[in-house]
């Protein structure tokens, strides 16, 4: 039996627990083999603010990560992959049959988002036409790599979405008292605003139904992904059990 291999690149700091977590404990149950890649195949270490809730305050509730997810990183943390990952600059597109990219808000996901490592290894998954999922602030990675035939983002005439404005401002003006922009990796712009930039129209942006409720097994109806052809994209954490099966899908097609 072929074993499918997925490999998930992470920053050295600041990824989500939720958006890492879950798909690698769905897809490890799915007997898919994960290999996790950092800056310089350090461990990573997850957004300590999500994962634990400090310094969110009243709204600890609302926004850390659900005990799920934390339950999952508590597994992910006890994984030989992940306490074994590789460098960016120590893989290529070959040895893998899909690419995961999660997300993550706080500033240490920069030296992931504006990896130009990991740009190329972006264009060279979907010039191999194989599955790309990414989810929330992961899926500026696609909208930055650069197609060198085309001169544009590789996502350029696909339908996609990814963390929405709406989204991201609400949440920076309801902690900017306390965590002034920790909510906004990219205080100058908004995921949506920079995704929207790269396709070839804004229609191919899409917004889905309103992000109030996170979705698991049961209520799987409130997440919502949007799949064209190899590239598969999501909103937020709330997206993140809809993303999971739906690439579980597309490794299985």
């Amino acid at each position: 039996m072929t074993v499918i291999k997925v490999l998930i690149p992470l920053p050295h700091y600041g990824c989500d627990p939720s958006e890492v977590a879950i798909p690698w404990l769905l897809l490890t149950e799915q007997n898919v083999a994960i290999t996790f890649v950092t800056p310089e195949g350090k461990v990573a270490q997850a957004d300590d603010i999500m994962l634990s809730g400090k310094r969110l305050g009243l709204l600890k509730p609302l926004l850390q990560a659900r005990k799920d997810a934390q339950d999952a990183f508590s597994l992910l943390e006890q994984s030989s992959s992940f306490n074994n990952p590789l460098s960016y600059r120590d893989v290529n597109e070959a040895d893998f049959d899909a690419l995961l990219l999660p997300g993550g808000h706080d500033k240490g996901v920069k030296e992931y988002l504006e990896s130009d490592t990991l740009q190329q290894l972006v264009v060279d998954f979907f010039l191999a036409n194989k599955p790309v999922a990414a989810i929330c602030h992961g899926v500026l990675l696609p909208a930055r790599s650069i197609n060198p035939a085309t001169g544009k983002s590789v996502i350029n005439d696909y339908q996609c979405t990814g963390l929405l404005k709406s989204q991201e401002l609400s949440a920076y003006y309801l902690t900017k008292w306390w965590l002034k922009d920790y909510y906004l990796t990219y205080p100058e712009t908004t995921t949506q605003d920079e995704l929207i930039k790269a396709l070839a129209s804004p229609s191919q942006f899409k917004m889905g139904p309103t992000p109030l409720l996170r979705d698991d097994f049961e209520h799987l109806h409130r997440g919502f992904v949007v799949q064209d052809r190899n590239y598969l994209s999501a909103r937020w954490p709330g997206d993140v059990y809809q993303l999971s099966l739906a690439f579980i899908k597309m490794l299985k097609n």
